[in-house]
């Protein structure tokens, strides 16, 4: 198989963890006579230090070209700070998902055993646990009319969705929950917001079409509560942009940490992969990130763009693999486990690539 992928490596630690998914990368090519062609863009801070813009045409026109893309990270402390600045790093996360068409965010949550004591839920409660979050990604709130009034003392962003943006989301949810449990939960606000209504509405008519699917209709509370109370019960969820992505940053404490968890941004074309966790400036330069999140995204790109489904299978068996050794960077060592050997970035890379070959 040849392809071409893009690494876009973006702000703090995420120079450093693509560094291991695209090393994940190489070792699967050569193992399987693969041909993987690499090249690399730049986007966020780093971009709008180096062009002004935080996602330049030359990123956009590679991306476009590109079978796959390999994402690290985006954000700056600078821009937390102050809520004034005009152009800030997730403008050029946003662009990219609207110019690709990355209408649909898939989050496995999928629990190692070697890491139930790593998160602060109970183990009792966290084993057997594994979701799989479709969260819509181009529309909602972060891309409807942003408002603030004369004075600076009002400000209003506007809740909307188009029939059609819940339809093709809803659908790749039912076509993975028919591989699964044939389970579906869709998450929305229907008792109070207008846009949740329609989301609901639609949803309940595509059902139809999936009469073996169980599908089950959530409100936003109930589910943040019910993740937390009894994650087992969740197979596939749906859910809108703003939701998701509260939801999918609080299931990173079913896995343990965030960084550990993968996902995938999907349209009809070009995949996007990346870890959740963010830049986190705090730790980036010192060697103390984790890559894991960034080889199971690697393994996600194998699976959903390239169909390779038993190269994928192979990572995540290296990454098990080198948490039942007892390899733990700092985010997800515990001290309730022995046996434990903390390593820093490199070393953690190091071990999958070891696992792996």
């Amino acid at each position: 198989m040849s392809k071409k992928i893009l690494v876009i490596p973006g702000d703090g630690i995420g120079q450093e963890v693509t560094t291991w998914g695209k090393k994940v990368l190489e070792t699967i090519a050569d193992n399987y006579g693969h041909q993987f062609t690499f090249d690399e863009g730049i986007m966020g801070h780093v971009a709008i230090e180096a062009t002004g813009e935080p996602l330049p045409a030359e990123t956009l026109e590679k991306a476009k070209q590109s079978d796959a893309i390999l994402f690290g990270a985006i954000g700056h402390a600078k821009y937390d700070n102050d809520p004034t600045l005009k152009v800030r790093p997730e403008q050029g996360l946003l662009k990219i998902r609207k110019e690709l068409g990355l209408y649909a965010n898939l989050r496995p949550i999928k629990l190692f055993d070697d890491l139930l004591q790593a998160s602060s839920i109970k183990p009792e409660i966290l084993q057997g646990a594994d979701i799989l979050f479709f969260r819509e990604l181009t529309g909602d709130v972060y891309f409807g009319e942003k408002k603030r009034s004369e004075d600076r003392n009002t400000a209003s962003d506007l809740m909307i969705y188009h029939k059609y943006e819940v339809e093709r989301i809803a659908r790749k949810a039912f076509e993975a929950a028919r591989t699964r449990k044939k389970k579906l939960c869709s998450v929305d606000k229907a008792n109070v917001l207008e846009a949740s209504r329609l989301w609901r509405e639609v949803v309940q008519e595509l059902a139809k079409e999936y009469p073996d699917v169980e599908t089950e209709h959530m409100f936003i509370d109930n589910a943040a509560m019910q993740l937390i109370k009894d994650p087992k019960r969740f197979d596939v969820v749906v859910t809108g942009n703003l939701f998701g992505d509260i939801l999918t940053d609080e299931a990173s404490q079913v896995a343990g940490s965030m960084g550990m968890l993968a996902s995938a941004s999907v349209g009809d074309k070009v995949g996007f992969y990346e870890p959740i966790h963010g830049s986190a400036h705090d730790i980036a330069g010192k060697g103390l990130a984790n890559p894991l999140a960034s080889i199971l995204s690697a393994a996600l790109l194998l699976d959903i763009s390239f169909g390779l489904q038993e190269e994928s299978q192979r990572i995540i068996k290296a990454v098990d693999a080198s948490l039942r050794q007892g390899f733990r960077t700092m985010d997800i060592a515990t001290k309730h486990t022995e046996n434990q050997f903390l390593l820093g970035t490199e070393a953690m890379g190091l071990k999958v690539i070891e696992n792996l070959t």
